[in-house]
């Protein structure tokens, strides 16, 4: 039987002296009795992968608002394709991938329905303004239970790496630069593939430099940046990419927002009023009659406020739900 002394063991022989190790964690908020069985960078993915929170990342956007087809990412598919990229990175570097996927895992747990856009609509609704990021550490810190009502209780090492996996600061370990490179790979290269597949762009409109650098195709191209990620960070104390890799990646980021983020046939006007109209239209009924909000986001009114769990609501909604509801109420308030 390996248990979990035996892994933290392995763990000290085997990682790199850079990595984080489990038996070396900061810890959590709330001490807790140690798994058995498991380290605390295992438990804190267990957790995140049996949240509700987690389970509602199918049914946000990705980039596409209404595709249709069946293989179009969604943002539960983003999360395990930055867990994938990840732990390739962290496990070529001898780094902890246990801790690696946990921050993966739980890396966009706060963002909205409806994509960014969602995103940018809920900042402009929102006093304390919104940022999705911020928001999956609060769902981790505050919002989501286990049973029995505990908190998720993450370790530090996890809760720094998904607030920092985007933002001005980086992530303290290894393990969560590893996710901060991985999101980007991971997002640049799958909205391509989606963009191609919806015909809003061919492989051929991708500017010849970077593909001459990054390769043709998808995985030609997450191979260059993940390989040039590895060479350059491989004993070093720092993750980063050769100057000129970056310059690729970030001019290939900058043509998706130019050809396909900011597209009208990605994101039709009529589809963002719409968003607009719906997001605004939930948050003012829900700041005006907080007692309608469920049961679990009532009872912290007096710890948090009103307007600051009406932001919690409409950012843990799936599209689906937000959608039924906003017809729903609609229809009681005969608008």
């Amino acid at each position: 039987m390996i248990l979990r002394e035996d892994i933290e063991r392995r763990e000290r022989e085997v990682l790199s002296p850079f990595a984080s190790l489990a038996a070396e964690s900061r810890g959590r908020k709330n001490p807790e009795e140690k798994c058995p069985l498991r380290t605390d960078y295992q438990r804190d993915r267990d957790r995140i992968v049996h949240s509700k929170s987690f389970r509602r990342l199918m049914h946000k956007t990705q980039v596409f608002l209404a595709p249709e087809g069946d293989h179009y990412r969604t943002r539960l598919t983003h999360t395990l394709e930055v867990a994938q990229i990840g732990r390739t990175i962290s496990r070529c570097l001898g780094l902890n991938d246990d801790l690696t996927e946990a921050i993966a895992l739980g890396h966009d747990l706060g963002h909205t329905p409806f994509g960014h856009s969602g995103e940018s609509i809920l900042d402009q609704c929102h006093s304390g303004g919104f940022r999705h990021n911020v928001q999956s550490l609060r769902v981790v810190d505050y919002l989501e239970r286990r049973a029995g009502g505990k908190l998720m209780n993450l370790t530090e090492e996890v809760r720094d790496g998904i607030l920092n996996h985007t933002g001005d600061t980086i992530p303290f370990t290894l393990e969560g630069q590893a996710i901060r490179f991985s999101d980007r790979i991971a997002y640049i290269n799958h909205d391509i593939d989606d963009a191609v597949r919806g015909g809003i762009i061919q492989e051929s409109d991708i500017p010849s430099d970077c593909a001459e650098f990054l390769g043709q195709g998808h995985g030609a191209r997450i191979h260059t940046l993940v390989m040039d990620l590895v060479e350059n960070s491989y004993g070093q104390d720092k993750l980063r990419m050769s100057d000129e890799c970056l310059f690729y990646m970030n001019k290939l980021r900058a043509f998706m927002f130019e050809r396909v983020y900011y597209n009208k046939d990605v994101k039709k006007v009529e589809d963002l009023e719409e968003i607009g109209t719906m997001i605004h239209f939930l948050y003012d009924f829900y700041k005006e009659n907080p007692e309608q909000l469920p049961e679990e986001f009532r009872v912290m009114i007096p710890e948090w406020g009103a307007e600051e769990l009406v932001k919690d609501h409409i950012a843990g909604m799936t599209e689906r739900y937000a959608k039924t509801l906003y017809a729903r109420l609609k229809m009681e308030k005969n608008i």
